[in-house]
């Protein structure tokens, strides 16, 4: 036990520079604090101990403004960053080394039962606000840009940024060249923008029809000038 509790402070320092002491990782990090919460409530969820369970979630959730179902599924190494706002539903499953930042909600799509919330796999980086609903899965190594709505499986290795959420990098092709995933990549601020791409495109089209358009008009200009010539 006090290995693992050894392990979330040490997550902590390697994925939050304005961590300074440890004493200060452990008064004031809610992200932190939530986790160790949740693991209590989840042992007493998985004994049918539902009440309990559940007014030790509520109790978390007041504390630290993180809502973390008792019947989440949470692998090691979860980090999550100022936390206001993070919900995560019943049926969750969370890999090893996922970071979620402020306002991501992995949540449902309606009233089923059973498996009904999303399955997010290691090392996942899940920005500011972002949503992932439904019974989807979000492969390894993903990073999905802050706001973004994603409602469908995503592969490994890729970037998923917009509404709904499309992938916009995988395996290090199309805008990114990065293909090392040894390591977290917490540079979520770094996603290309698809809207802004389009833009371009259509930009680059527009003045090229343009260019296209003072030539066939020099040509009809020069033509029209040979036959009042010739007329002449």
């Amino acid at each position: 036990m006090f290995n693992r509790l050894k392990e979330d402070i040490k997550v902590v320092f390697e994925r939050d520079p304005a961590a300074k002491t440890v004493l200060e990782v452990l008064l004031t990090y809610p992200g932190l604090h939530a986790v160790w919460m949740h693991r209590m409530a989840h042992w007493f969820y998985r004994r049918k101990f539902y009440f309990i369970a559940r007014f030790i979630s509520q109790l978390n959730r007041f504390l630290t403004g993180i809502e973390i179902h008792p019947g989440a599924v949470v692998g090691r190494g979860l980090f999550i960053d100022h936390g206001m706002g993070v919900v995560i539903g019943e049926t969750t499953e969370i890999g090893d080394n996922v970071t979620l930042y402020q306002g991501v909600t992995l949540g449902g799509t309606g009233k089923e039962k059973g498996k009904r919330h999303p399955t997010i796999g290691n090392n996942v980086v899940v920005s500011t606000g972002a949503k992932i609903l439904g019974n989807i899965t979000i492969g390894n190594n993903v990073k999905v840009g802050a706001g973004s709505v994603v409602l469908r499986n995503v592969p490994d290795n890729c970037t998923v940024v917009g509404v709904p959420g499309k992938v916009v990098v995988r395996d290090g092709r199309n805008i990114a060249d990065k293909t090392d995933y040894s390591e977290i990549d917490l540079r979520h601020d770094q996603v290309p923008d698809p809207v802004a791409e389009m833009i371009l495109c259509l930009q680059r089209n527009i003045e090229r029809l343009e260019k296209r358009i003072e030539e066939l008009e020099g040509r009809s200009n020069e033509y029209s000038y040979l036959q009042h010539s010739n007329t002449q």
